[in-house]
């Protein structure tokens, strides 16, 4: 060994250095090949344990759900109550955790999925006991109680109309929130204006829309007094436009939005026309909604009256429109009447019940802020892709849905539908409502 140092100390530099670099890297080949060597004799696998709980998460997957059982929609009622009971006791003590739960249940069709849930979260939790006793009490107020069977609480949904209009709603989805996002107002607010016009045209014309438009389920387009899905009357639509274009307003929605509403020609009534009464588009009739809302909201701001968290005024201002929109301390909600049934209600009141219903949350949902501010001004390019939502339909003539002149009744029934509907295709209402 002496000598072998003897002898290298005696090389020259460069013999040294390579020496040196040959040793390195036969220890890296000895290194990498025993490596090799214990991964294939499996000495580097890492077998695992068993989790000293098994047997428990064993029993949570194998919780019974309702997917195979044939139950009743009473007893899944039921289920899905004392469910949501047992929730509320989880809820006493981990909130956070009920929370998710509970949105988690929502989008699940099994409520025993709430079982398996809380179960999984039992085995971290130190007060077991005491969420048992205080779910076994709520179960026990709730099975005490019969479970009912009944329709909608509020009485013109749970008529064959309601289903049918929902429908047609829902098919507008992407056009209602494109309108809500481009005049910065929560779309739930402009649905909940289109139902009570929409509710108020069935009912008035109710032969009409029971036969032609409920068994398609289509958005009636008006187009002699007022016009669109909407309603809206032309010297509405007009002032509305020149709100957005007057700084000095007490309405002016700011310059963000000054264009939103800008006329490709110069002929502007019967584009004005064109756009709300377009029955294969309806975004124009939405945005003029929407604006209807936030410049209401805005005058009666201007004025020391927040009445952005009352819908049901909203609503009801905007059924009455501009010229009886006076702010004032302690408004109240009514609008048109409308005769649903065997009920009265006002614009504002069926406007106010969809609101809180419920109903299409998941299309539309509630928004912790209804009113929000454009986040850009719109650029040309922005103003030339809403105008691209004019469709070429021919519009139904002025008036139409008012005529009662029966003189040409061979004409007229030659003539092709204003709302493009194929009524050899329509049966009755009662067939198609769910």
């Amino acid at each position: 060994m002496k000598n072998l140092w003897l002898e290298f100390k005696q090389r020259p530099l460069w013999r040294k250095i390579c020496d040196i670099l040959l040793v390195l890297f036969a220890l890296a080949g000895v290194a990498i090949i025993g490596a090799w060597g214990l991964y294939q004799l499996g000495v580097t696998n890492n077998r695992g344990a068993v989790d000293k709980n098994y047997r428990y998460l064993m029993s949570v997957s194998e919780v019974k759900g309702l997917k195979d059982a044939k139950l009743t929609q009473q007893q899944i009622d039921e289920q899905w109550a004392l469910q949501y009971g047992r929730l509320a006791a989880l809820a006493r003590f981990y909130p956070e955790n009920a929370r998710l739960m509970l949105r988690a249940a929502q989008f699940s069709d099994d409520p025993l999925v709430v079982d398996r849930m809380v179960a999984a979260a039992a085995i971290y939790m130190e007060e077991n006991d005491s969420i048992d006793r205080l779910s076994d009490a709520i179960a026990g107020i709730l099975t005490s109680m019969p479970q009912q069977q009944r329709g909608n609480i509020i009485p013109w949904m749970d008529g064959p109309e309601w289903p049918a209009l929902r429908d047609a709603i829902t098919r507008d989805t992407a056009l209602i929130r494109e309108a809500g996002r481009l005049t910065g107002v929560e779309p739930r607010l402009i649905v909940s204006c289109l139902i009570g016009e929409q509710i108020r045209l069935f009912n008035s014309k109710r032969e009409m829309f029971k036969k032609y438009l409920g068994p398609v389920k289509v958005l009636s387009v008006q187009s002699q007094f007022s016009y669109g899905v909407n309603g809206i009357k032309d010297f509405t639509a007009e002032a509305v436009e020149e709100h957005l274009k007057d700084p000095t307003s007490e309405y002016y929605m700011g310059a963000a939005y000054e264009h939103l509403l800008d006329f490709e020609t110069d002929d502007h009534v019967t584009e004005r026309y064109n756009r709300l009464v377009d029955y294969r588009n309806h975004l124009y009739s939405y945005i003029y909604t929407g604006c209807i809302l936030h410049q209401t909201m805005l005058q009666w701001r201007r004025a020391g009256y927040d009445i952005s968290d009352r819908p049901d005024i909203l609503f009801t201002l905007f059924n009455v429109g501009f010229s009886q929109s006076v702010p004032k301390p302690n408004p109240m909600a009514g609008g048109s009447h409308i005769k649903v049934g065997d009920r009265d209600y006002t614009f504002g009141a069926i406007g106010f019940d969809f609101y809180y219903s419920g109903e299409l949350a998941e299309a539309f949902p509630f928004h912790r802020q209804r009113f929000k501010n454009a986040e850009r001004p719109l650029t040309p390019e922005d103003v030339a892709r809403i105008q691209q939502n004019m469709s070429d339909c021919a519009r139904p003539e002025r008036g139409l849905e008012y005529r009662h002149d029966s003189t040409d009744q061979a004409s007229v029934a030659e003539q092709p539908d204003p709302f493009g509907i194929d009524h050899s295709k329509v049966v009755p209402m009662e067939h198609t409502a769910q």
